[in-house]
């Protein structure tokens, strides 16, 4: 799979700021069929960073209502990239 296909987007927020700054992990939203692989291989490529490791998890949508019916966001998947010491990802 292509780099961009692969990885969707970062997840930003405060918690995987600190997880950033601290032990330098950094959270995206990948394809739900993307292995821990092409995971890695992507990240390397459109960061130019290299990856230690990186941890897969899916994340279940959750139920909401509008008015009266009932639907459900979609599920989708987390991967949490470490990179090697001295290495970071400047998102602007």
């Amino acid at each position: 799979m292509e780099a961009r296909v692969v990885i969707k987007k970062p997840i930003l927020s405060e918690k995987n700021t600190a997880l950033s700054e601290s032990q330098n992990k950094y959270c995206f939203r990948v394809d739900r069929n993307a292995t821990k692989i092409e995971i890695a291989r992507a990240v390397e490529q459109l960061f130019k960073v290299k990856v230690t490791s990186v941890n897969t998890s899916f994340v279940r949508g959750k139920k909401k209502r509008v008015r009266f019916r009932e639907g459900k966001t979609p599920d989708w998947k987390k991967a949490i990239v470490t990179l090697a010491r001295g290495n970071s990802i400047d998102y602007t």
